[in-house]
């Protein structure tokens, strides 16, 4: 006889995972106890939807589940924006929520929420366990859903009574991963279609990639002198200094890339869905019958033709499709090969960080900085904004596992305050122009000089990470960041650099005043 939360836990082990993100709750204490003699780490958050959002990213990096615990109610409803955040990006999460008890449903009871209707269309799947003896079923096809197909997030309510229930259950199996392959018709379709093309390109987004599969891409990428696109926050899928990279493809596209698209005989998609912000409200390609032979592969039946016409449709994952593909060669040397130097000649020039701007701060210089300071394999994460357009336009993605951006364009994904309790040393930089820099930029050209809900008064962040026991600078001028970088990386402490911007330096190129003035 075990108790729910004794069970919950088992399945969890079962099923590889080694850490949980929560914040906890007194609705699910029987989980905790549980914790207290498990080889899963549990690391305590200080919010749900950072909690939520930590998960998200162990998902991302890993391809594994993130899991996250949190209360009812309040703690759930602050979570959806991490649920959200890994449904538009297909990442796999499983969200468990301790639920009010049994005997209190349908009363609205203390926080109670009905959660299937909540997140019913912002998850995967949404299930509330009432028998503890099925837990080791539910928890298995929790994983197994998070990860198959188009990979997402599941939601898994937990009555608190349920919990502390003590039950016989069967002893939990890990759930069994799914593969969707390529058949030869649809390898030989598309060799075909590549034979005949003039101006092929390539574009590579969504999950279920990893190293391996990457590694494997690029040798076909150099194989077949294909030009190679990554969609919106994808970027760490291909190498940006390959010769065959020719530039991200979604919003503020590099002109000269969007035309190239546009341009294209043949358009091969693996694994993105080519939503809203990758195909620049859908103008690369046409919805929903493109002008190019579209060739899209994709993990999930249902992404085949759900908003693209596809002339080849193949259901297989990345990981799948490029194993199968990399056996077929090219007749002889491709015809546009030239064009692919050309593109990358084209990145590399679009990449390139201005070196003014307004004030006293410019961000180019401290982007050409940065190129040179990190490592290959830093990790690079951030949340929504202007300022992330020096990120994802001027670094150059080397290797993958080394972006963690939501492409729902969701503010928060940054660092909850906890990174001093489990001493990472993590650098933070804060690009603080003392506005809602996007939004301003908008009213701006939309109703000039009307300025409203846009201006902020901000802390003293430097001061802040020193306050939570970590290291803090300001940077007001140019000259002062790389010192200030070296500092805080020298430090061995969670770290905060401030930039203070100029708001004018609203984007790399325009300044505030300039979009003001053509409005």
């Amino acid at each position: 006889m075990k108790t729910g939360g004794q069970l919950i836990v088992e399945a969890l082990e079962a099923n590889g995972t080694d850490r949980i993100f929560c914040v906890p709750g007194e609705s699910y204490l029987a989980v905790l106890d549980a914790l207290h003699d498990s080889s899963i780490r549990t690391i305590v958050c200080r919010q749900e939807g950072g909690a939520a959002m930590m998960a998200d990213c162990q998902g991302r990096l890993t391809g594994t589940p993130g899991i996250c615990f949190v209360t009812r109610g309040p703690g759930a409803t602050n979570a959806s924006a991490g649920i959200h955040i890994a449904m538009q990006d297909s990442v796999p999460l499983i969200l468990f929520i301790g639920q009010v008890a049994s005997h209190a449903k349908e009363r609205e009871a203390f926080q109670e929420v009905d959660y299937k209707r909540f997140f019913g269309d912002i998850a995967k799947w949404v299930v509330e366990i009432d028998d503890a003896s099925r837990i080791p079923e539910f928890v298995t096809r929790a994983f197994a859903v998070a990860t198959s197909g188009r990979p997402g997030p599941v939601v898994v309510s937990l009555p608190e009574d349920m919990l502390t229930s003590e039950v016989e259950a069967p002893v939990a199996l890990a759930h069994t991963p799914v593969e969707t392959r390529p058949g030869e018709a649809e390898l030989d379709a598309l060799e075909m279609l590549l034979t005949g093309a003039k101006r092929p390109f390539v574009i590579l987004g969504g999950t279920r990639w990893d190293e391996e599969v990457v590694a494997r891409m690029r040798t076909i990428a150099e194989t077949w002198s294909l030009p190679v696109g990554c969609s919106f926050r994808r970027q760490m899928l291909f190498d940006h200094l390959h010769q065959n990279y020719a530039g991200d493809v979604g919003i503020g596209i590099n002109p000269k890339l969007a035309a190239q698209i546009k341009a294209a005989d043949v358009v091969l998609l693996i694994g993105g869905r080519m939503s809203e912000m990758s195909s620049s409200d859908y103008t690369l390609l046409k919805s929903p019958y493109p002008d190019q032979a579209l060739v899209h592969v994709h993990a999930d039946a249902g992404e085949l033709g759900r908003v693209y016409r596809p002339t080849l449709a193949i259901n297989a994952s990345p990981s799948a499709f490029v194993e199968a593909f990399a056996k077929r060669k090219p007749a002889g040397t491709p015809s546009w090969a030239n064009e692919t130097a050309k593109a990358h000649a084209a990145y590399l020039e679009w990449s390139t960080p201005p070196e003014t701007g307004p004030g006293a701060v410019q961000m180019g210089p401290i982007m050409n900085y940065l190129e040179k300071a990190l490592p290959e394999d830093a990790i690079l994460t951030n949340g929504a904004g202007n300022y992330t357009t020096w990120v994802h336009r001027f670094h150059r993605f080397r290797r993958f596992g080394t972006q963690a951006a939501p492409t729902s364009g969701s503010m928060g994904y940054g660092t909850p305050a906890t990174a001093v309790q489990y001493d990472l040393p993590i650098i933070v930089i804060v690009v603080n122009n003392g506005i809602y820099g996007t939004i301003r930029m908008h009213q701006e050209r939309e109703y000039p000089s009307r300025v409203i809900a846009t201006d902020l008064r901000n802390p003293d962040f430097a001061a802040l990470a020193r306050a939570y026991g970590g290291h803090g600078e300001t940077v007001e001028r140019t000259e002062d960041f790389a010192p200030a970088f070296e500092r805080a990386r020298a430090s061995g402490k969670p770290a905060i650099v401030e930039i203070r911007l100029d708001p004018e330096a609203i984007t790399p190129t325009r300044t505030l005043t300039q979009i003001r003035d053509k409005s």
